[in-house]
């Protein structure tokens, strides 16, 4: 039986595509460019390329913004390769000496030069092209790529704009698509997109092949969510639930919560279905990987969903999760208007009367604000919203002044609880720091307390089942190890049942640390599971480099390693250090981002380390995914101090927790 070399402990690298640098690239990374990065990293004994997700994006530089989960990026095309582009190698070198020279590489620029060129290439040759009986049998073989096509198709001729918003067409069955593909006057188009992704196909195939001739092991990236606009919510909206959008909840870092704009999925469709999509998705991974990353494993849990009504995702809540019922809050001795009081915002008088002034605003501003948005509770000096004001998206246009916008936005959010469906609760996150709650006696706060805590506990419970059913679906479907990503706020079942799964979990050093403990030490490197993968930074994060000079506890890590002294500018000593300990770890895998690993040599630092981030969160812009390693290739591998410097790293051992008895 051959080695299975996933089951071995490997030191790997992570890189974007798009960062790589050949000697024939044009524009950015590309897929064959991976064949000579395979021969750089197999000479320093790495054995392990970890890539972030290759999935065709569109125009934007995210690849979690995917336009299917299946078709490839065509700006990773190597034109030069294609069999009909020998008369154009002029146009490919413009495209090269146009983009080449700058640090970081325009995305949408480079995608728009490779597209418009790989379209006067096929109409040159289109005739030729379509009577290709190796593309005729791939589409054939390949089930998703006419849904594809005449996706991007009609996303084209309707000026890129998201499918909801297209005239036509924003609904379709299976024979209307299978039509669509079928029209005359759409044939080239359709056949367009099929050439580029089998010429896509065949390049990261040979790139693939050729790195595991090198017996190096390549690990792809799964994003869990798709793309709203995508063909595949597009054309399988059965296998989602687009009423709500997915995220994360409020914490120290997004105060307001994530609200990333994904629709959630329906599993029980997709169950009643096989799992069809999802066992495709993996089919379609596994012909390049031998293992892959899912990202966001939490999600395959419980997933943090919150209205398309609401912009934030401050009132969002756990899907799935066991509901507060109205009779359980009866039984905490609160009747119908108390039920009122903790579920529905109420807005106080004053608090109206205050925003507008204070925001130069007069009383007739404040005035409009009762007479069309809210209801008076009685006598009271207490209102409500009327019934039509359904969330944050309905306050930020209403017709009102500045100030009281800005006052009914934070009041609508402000509540204990809220009832997702007629007689069904969830607590909201911050219910703590509400109105209600504060006018709560502590014993009421306790017998809710107690309620919350129940229903969390029955939660986990659901959480834990729904996890491994899918995880075991996807484990079954395929022969490539699961690497999940498991940040978070993890709940307890998630470890158990990656653990029964051998699904290796991630650890990134500078956040593995005993929270709870004074100090918050960090977790010695013989502690961490060999179920894991150890990384020190990830592409969501800073580089170590820029971590241990603006971020870094330096005296805890530095007591962490044992060492004397580690410098407290980093250099390649300070690197040599960090890296070589973050490599003793007990984790099957321990991967370093490639700009962590070039950080060995003095020769391949930027003059400022947060210009060597792949991306920062929460951010959007030309500087996010467009990393590019400083140098080409072939310049890297000449780099012997690099070499000695990598090859010192891989020959570190995983550390053994010390015995006990005398020192």
């Amino acid at each position: 039986m051959a080695e299975n070399k996933t089951e071995k402990r490997l030191i790997g690298i992570v890189t974007p595509v798009g960062a790589l640098r050949g000697k024939d690239s044009a524009g950015c990374g590309e897929f064959l460019d991976l064949v000579e990065f395979a021969q750089f990293c197999a000479g320093m004994g790495i054995g392990l390329i970890q890539l972030l997700p290759v999935n065709d994006t569109g125009y934007e530089s995210s690849p979690y913004f995917a336009l299917t989960a299946f078709a490839l990026n065509p700006i990773y095309i190597k034109l030069s390769a294609l069999q009909e582009a020998a008369q154009y190698t002029k146009k490919i070198d413009e495209i090269r000496s146009n983009f080449d020279a700058a640090a970081r590489f325009s995305y949408e620029k480079v995608a728009h030069a490779k597209l418009s060129l790989l379209r006067e290439i096929f109409t040159a040759n289109k005739a030729s092209i379509e009577k290709l009986p190796d593309l005729k049998k791939w589409i054939e073989k390949t089930p998703w790529i006419k849904t594809y096509a005449v996706f991007r198709r009609l996303k084209e001729i309707n000026g890129l704009k998201s499918w909801q918003e297209w005239k036509a067409f924003r609904s379709v069955t299976p024979k209307e698509r299978e039509a669509l593909w079928n029209d005359p006057a759409a044939a080239d188009e359709h056949f367009f997109w099929a050439w580029v992704q089998f010429n896509l196909d065949v390049q990261f195939s040979k790139a693939a092949e050729a790195i595991r001739k090198l017996d190096l092991v390549l690990e792809g990236d799964l994003p869990i969510l798709m793309n709203e606009d995508s063909a595949d919510v597009w054309a399988y909206p059965e296998y989602f639930n687009n009423e709500f959008s997915a995220g994360a909840p409020p914490d120290m870092y997004s105060p307001e919560g994530q609200n990333w704009g994904f629709p959630i999925y329906n599993w029980e469709a997709q169950e009643k279905d096989g799992f069809t999509w999802w066992r495709g998705r993996l089919a379609a991974a596994e012909k390049y990987f031998s293992a892959y990353r899912i990202d966001h494993v939490l999600g395959f849990f419980r997933i943090w969903a919150s209205s398309r009504r609401n912009r934030t995702a401050l009132l969002g809540r756990l899907i799935p999760s066991a509901p507060i019922k109205t009779t359980d809050i009866k039984a905490c001795g609160f009747d119908e208007p108390r039920i009122r009081w903790l579920s529905l915002p109420h807005i106080p008088t004053g608090d109206v009367w205050d925003a507008v002034r204070a925001h130069g605003g007069n009383d007739d501003d404040a005035r409009h604000v009762f007479n069309t948005v809210l209801i008076r509770i009685a006598n009271e000096e207490l209102w409500l919203f009327k019934p039509e004001i359904d969330g944050e998206k309905a306050i930020e246009i209403l017709p009102i002044h500045d100030g009281a916008k800005s006052c009914l936005l934070a009041a609508w959010n402000n509540r204990v609880f809220q009832e997702y469906e007629p007689a069904n609760f969830s607590a909201v996150w911050n219910y703590r720091s509400s109105r209600a709650w504060s006018s709560l006696s502590n014993e009421e706060k306790e017998r809710l307390e107690l309620l919350i805590a129940k229903k969390s506990e029955e939660s986990e419970k659901k959480w834990e089942t729904e996890g491994k059913k899918l995880l075991s679906m996807l484990k079954e479907s395929s022969t490539m190890l699961p690497c999940a990503e498991d940040l978070g706020a993890v709940p307890e079942c998630v470890p158990r049942v990656l653990t029964k799964l051998k699904i290796l979990g991630l650890r990134v050093i500078r956040w593995t640390r005993k929270w709870n403990e004074a100090g918050a030490p960090y977790v010695p490197f013989y502690d961490y599971p060999e179920l894991s993968v150890c990384t020190p930074a990830v592409h969501d994060s800073s580089t170590v480099r820029e971590w241990w000079e603006r971020e870094a506890d330096q005296a805890a890590f530095t007591a962490l390693t044992g060492e004397p002294h580690i410098p407290s500018i980093y250099s390649p000593g300070a690197a040599r250090i960090i890296l070589k300990h973050a490599a003793t770890a007990a984790s099957r895998f321990c991967v370093f981002q490639i700009q962590d690993i070039l950080h060995l040599s003095p020769q391949w630092y930027a003059e400022d380390c947060a210009s060597e981030r792949v991306n920062v969160p929460g951010t959007a812009n030309e500087f996010n995914w467009t990393y590019r390693i400083p140098a080409v290739i072939s310049e890297l591998t000449k780099d012997e101090k690099l070499k000695q410097a990598m090859l010192e790293l891989i020959a570190a051992q995983p550390m053994t927790k010390p015995k006990k008895g005398k020192k």
